[in-house]
This record gives C-alpha cells, sequence and structure tokens, in this order.
C-alpha cells in the first residue's frame, strides 16, 4: 500500500512544487488549499502523473472551525495518513498586509495562521498518525524558517508592539516548539516530528510579493523537505530543526521546557473546544 502524505498549502509556491515531485512516486496525496479551484487544477494535474488520485480538502486557516473541519475530514476521508507538512503560511507582508490584523477567531493573524491552525491541525490528526504508523514511524514536518523571534508570553498577540517580521518570527519559533513538545510526549516508533528552514528566498508569492526578488530555488526547497516526508535515514528522527538538509539549533527558548509548557498550555486554550 503507498504511504498517505497531506500537505497544506497545496495550491501555490512549495507546497504545490512538493505536490508535484511527490506525485511521480509510490505515495497518495492528500492536498490542502484554500481555493476550490485552484485544488481542482491542482488535483488535475497531479491526476496525470500519480498512480494514486489525490484527495483534496477546502479550508481557509484562518478560521479554527475550518481548520477542525478539515481535519475530520482527512481522517474520515483519507483512512490513513503517514506523513502530515504543514507549509502553509503567510509572511511578514504582503499579500496579507504590513498591519497587524486578526483571524476570523480574533487572533493575530500570523499567529493564528501559521502556529495555531498548524498546532490543530496536527493535534487532532495525531490518532490517525499514530494508527498508521506499521512498521516505519508516521511524520510530522512543519516548514518554519531560520526567521525566529522569542515568544512573549504577555503579549502573546502582539497588542502593544507589532511589527510583521516579528509576528512571522514568533509564529515560526512556536512551530518549533511545537514539534520539540511533541517528540518528547510521542514514541519514534510512532510518530515523528521535525521543522525545516526550507530555503532563503524561494520564488513563492510571499516572497516575490514583499521582497521581490529570490535566493534559492524551488528545486532545493522541495529537496529538503522530500528528505523529512520520504527518506529512510531520517527514519526515527525527531524533535530536530533543519536549514535546508543541515541539522542546525533554533533560537534557545525552543530548548526551554518552561517556555514549550506554557506554550502548549495556551495552545490548547486558544483551540478550545475545536480540538
Amino acid at each position: 500500500m503507498p504511504r498517505t502524505v497531506a500537505i497544506t498549502g497545496a495550491t501555490d509556491g512549495l507546497g504545490r512544487a512538493l505536490a508535484l515531485d511527490l506525485a511521480a512516486r509510490d505515495v497518495r496525496l492528500v492536498l490542502h488549499g484554500r481555493s476550490e479551484e485552484r485544488l481542482d487544477e491542482l488535483a488535475a494535474e497531479v491526476g496525470r502523473q500519480a498512480a494514486h488520485p489525490p484527495l483534496t480538502v477546502w479550508a481557509d486557516l484562518a478560521d479554527l472551525g475550518q481548520v477542525a473541519r478539515a481535519a475530520d475530514e482527512v481522517a474520515e476521508r483519507a483512512g490513513e495518513l503517514h506523513v502530515l507538512v504543514n507549509n502553509a503560511g503567510i509572511g511578514t507582508g504582503e499579500p496579507d498586509g504590513r498591519q497587524r490584523s486578526t483571524s476570523r477567531d480574533g487572533y493575530e493573524l500570523r499567529f493564528a495562521v501559521n502556529y495555531l491552525a498548524t498546532f490543530l491541525l496536527t493535534e487532532k490528526l495525531l490518532p490517525v498518525l499514530r494508527a498508521s504508523a506499521s512498521g516505519t514511524a508516521s511524520r510530522v514536518v512543519h516548514v518554519a524558517s531560520l526567521g525566529q523571534a522569542p515568544l512573549d508570553f504577555d503579549d502573546l498577540m502582539l497588542e502593544r508592539s507589532y511589527d510583521g517580521g516579528r509576528a512571522y518570527g514568533q509564529s515560526k519559533l512556536a512551530q518549533i516548539l511545537h514539534v520539540v513538545d511533541l517528540a518528547e510526549r510521542l514514541p519514534a516508533a510512532e510518530v515523528t516530528a521535525n521543522a525545516l528552514h526550507p530555503g532563503t528566498y524561494m520564488p513563492t508569492k510571499i516572497v516575490l510579493d514583499e521582497i521581490g526578488r529570490s535566493v534559492d530555488t524551488l528545486e532545493s526547497g522541495v529537496a529538503a523537505t522530500r528528505r523529512l516526508v520520504l527518506d529512510p535515514a531520517v527514519e526515527g528522527v525527531s524533535g530536530r530543526f533543519y536549514d535546508r538538509q543541515s541539522e542546525t539549533r533554533p533560537n534557545a527558548q525552543a530548548a526551554d521546557p518552561e517556555a514549550r509548557a506554557t506554550l502548549r498550555a495556551r495552545s490548547l486554550e486558544l483551540v478550545g473546544a475545536h480540538l
């Protein structure tokens, strides 16, 4: 049986490139996006290359109710899930704006989309990920960043001092704290969790709209991400952060057990009844 791989943010940028790359391999894809039209277009393109028809799941990650519904839909329709790639996110500014804004649930937008949606989706899908592990561990992969900022638990929603770069940086560090927490809670023989910086200023929409130039290629980002998705060399490896394909240390806050415990408690409080 093929391994089932779910990718959030699959209709653009790294997510789309990864989906098309994996379509040529013996996997079954679950593709997430927030545009049904673009999802249908991608599914048709993937379907022409893939041995297994893809599943599609629509959800706006700025709405935790939709995230929870998407998780339930994946679990019900896919049956098995071996890899969850949390790739969807928004950057430091355009095209989502440089001013502070909030999600449908009233949370700071970058923290909500980049981290809280990732947290909720992953936690809700842990039962199916654990149940799908048979001989080979299931995997959780968070697409994070080298751009990290310590979390201020007294102003988690950045109401007092907002900056798009800081908002993005703390959301990405929160993702890394989450994979370390998952690695401590879950047996590596069942589920591993790792995060990576896939590349610097790859030519994606959020980079080109805000920065106007690229540095790394999408192909190198796909290779780095695919390694954590499929490579047997990282079997059993969990709780790590990679700069492309090299393990590196994230911001020191990731190594603070108190910070991780505080973030988990606050996250559970914020997602509330959606779990």
